[in-house]
């Protein structure tokens, strides 16, 4: 299928030569074609430009294109979130008043609660029940220009219910138009029955569970949360390395709760993004700056758990690249919507305009492994777009938070 968008305002995220991420000042270099037009070739970007080119007109002429009027909207490329855990069983909003009493995350996670809570219901929860409420959240990211999402598993807890999920994943892989990527994260939480005893639920993970995610191709990549009253960094070591073995490439949670070591473990096995990152401070940004490893930030977890803010405008002057995800969850972050996470990343983390679309676009691919393919306007890469409705410019987007401001959706190349 071969299409044109046109009457486009402005075309954002443009790339004449593709970059895998941005980092530091780069991070503020969007570049921009104003009145500009997109052609859409079986499902990849062909070509783009002005409206007064010669490109342009010789299409025009040719009759041979369906034309898709943009209205004078922008046309960005689609989000790229790169961790959440929109796969799991019930809500929690029962907590959620826990929280407004004043209880914390560490107190409800310690009575039972929060991952632990999502666990023992996701033991009696179908495939079929996961895949229908998933999928629900799927289109609903999608309506909010999502284009590419990781999903972790991590709700199971135990092999059986970890391999659920993931096979949960993998068939939405299968069925959906938005590219996902899967990630094993059995590590999450030590289950109540291993309380006291940490080290054998580690060997399960390691002796049992990986083996058998690997053997069915169910992750791309592996997880620990490497926290304050989660796995300790030797945990995490051990969980990484027996990974690895087994071609599963690290993401970490680090540093949510305090300053746990895992931004450094993370940066020692090579990890495609540690995530979180609230307590930051010079070791762990000299630390990132010597690697490959995208720092990740999650501003609805911080937002909703009334947790200190990373500090993105640190990492990004001393010349780090930023990517911001929804971390979209029941328990800590129950939003997948990535226009507010660009919002808050203005609002909040003091980052421009700029700086927060190539957050929430290229460096969130690059935090998926898919920067080669999506996360910016480059001829040959996949199309997935979205197209707003009329508004002034690119400030709008973070400005204007709190309403969806897209008219319409492309993904794979075909207008949903």
């Amino acid at each position: 299928m071969q299409f044109i968008i046109n009457n486009i305002k402005e075309l954002v995220g443009v790339e004449n030569e593709p970059k895998l991420l941005l980092k530091g000042k780069e991070m503020s270099n969007l570049e921009i074609i104003p009145d500009a037009f997109i052609l859409i070739s079986d499902g990849v970007i062909a070509d783009f430009g002005s409206s007064d080119s010669s490109d342009y007109k010789s299409y025009v002429n040719s009759n041979n294109y369906k034309m898709i009027d943009a209205g004078g909207g922008h046309v960005f490329p689609s989000f790229c979130d790169s961790h959440t855990h929109l796969v799991y069983p019930a809500s929690r909003e029962i907590e959620y008043i826990d929280k407004i009493k004043g209880l914390s995350y560490e107190e409800i996670a310690k009575r039972g609660g929060g991952i632990l809570n999502s666990a023992q219901k996701m033991q009696h929860a179908s495939e079929e029940e996961l895949y229908e409420s998933a999928w629900h959240r799927l289109e609903e990211i999608a309506d909010f220009g999502t284009g590419a999402v990781e999903i972790k598993s991590g709700y199971g807890l135990t092999t059986d219910s970890e391999l659920k999920m993931l096979r949960v994943i993998r068939k939405l892989k299968e069925k959906s138009s938005l590219s996902i990527k899967s990630t094993f994260l059995g590590a999450h939480a030590v289950p109540l029955e291993y309380r006291g005893r940490q080290t054998e639920y580690v060997d399960l993970i390691i002796n049992e569970m990986i083996p058998m995610v690997a053997s069915e191709e169910l992750a791309d990549f592996i997880d620990v949360f490497c926290d304050k009253g989660f796995f300790t960094v030797e945990d995490t070591d051990r969980i990484l390395n027996a990974g690895m073995k087994y071609g599963l490439r690290p993401k970490i949670h680090a540093n949510e709760l305090a300053r746990s070591g895992g931004i450094q473990v993370g940066v020692k096995y090579n990890a495609l993004s540690v995530d979180h990152l609230e307590y930051t401070e010079e070791e762990e940004i000299e630390a990132l700056l010597n690697s490959d490893t995208m720092p990740t930030i999650l501003p609805g977890a911080a937002f909703f758990l009334n947790m200190p803010y990373s500090p993105a405008r640190k990492m990004i002057d001393a010349g780090l690249p930023v990517a911001m995800a929804s971390d979209f969850n029941p328990g800590s972050s129950p939003s997948g919507n990535m226009q507010l996470i660009l919002s808050m990343a203005s609002i909040l983390y003091r980052m421009t305009p700029e700086e927060g679309i190539n957050a929430t676009t290229l460096n969130g691919a690059y935090a998926m492994d898919l920067s080669h393919e999506l996360g910016s306007i480059a001829k040959g890469k996949i199309a997935n777009l979205f197209i707003t409705q009329p508004i002034p410019n690119i400030a709008y987007m973070p400005y204007y938070y709190g309403t969806n401001k897209i008219s319409k959706t492309i993904l794979n190349g075909i207008l949903r």
